[in-house]
């Protein structure tokens, strides 16, 4: 099992920069592919970003290609999203998640989720 807990989110203005963390505790956190997800008031919970258990391998949204890199350090049990040239609508609270599944993309395919960080992109 691991416990994802997130850290990073705030406050940016449009164009800027935040880089999103995800300790998870647990023995096993490279067993795990790790996903970021997001989720915007009124809208459903959305998939941003996966990186494979080694990470080696990554897979992205369309809507954050070439803006949002995903990246993992197994020896700290850490994932994190770095995110530039911010817009308003990528304003959501933003969730990482373990699946056992490579590369997965839905939600229902994760197992364990955190409780989310807040991602506010003023115009």
């Amino acid at each position: 099992q691991v416990q994802p807990v997130e850290s990073g989110g705030g406050l940016v203005q449009t164009g800027g920069s935040l880089r999103l963390s995800c300790a998870a505790s647990g023995r096993t956190f490279s067993s795990y592919s790790m996903g970021w997800f997001r989720q915007a008031p009124g809208k459903e919970r959305e998939f941003v970003a996966v990186v494979s258990r080694s990470g080696g391998q990554t897979f992205y949204a369309d809507f954050v290609k070439g803006r949002f890199t995903i990246s993992r350090d197994n020896a700290r049990n850490t994932v994190y999203l770095q995110m530039s040239s911010l817009k308003p609508e990528d304003t959501a609270d933003y969730y990482c998640a373990a699946s056992i599944v490579h590369l997965a993309t839905r939600p229902q395919e994760y197992n364990y989720w955190g409780q989310g960080t807040q991602v506010t992109v003023s115009s």
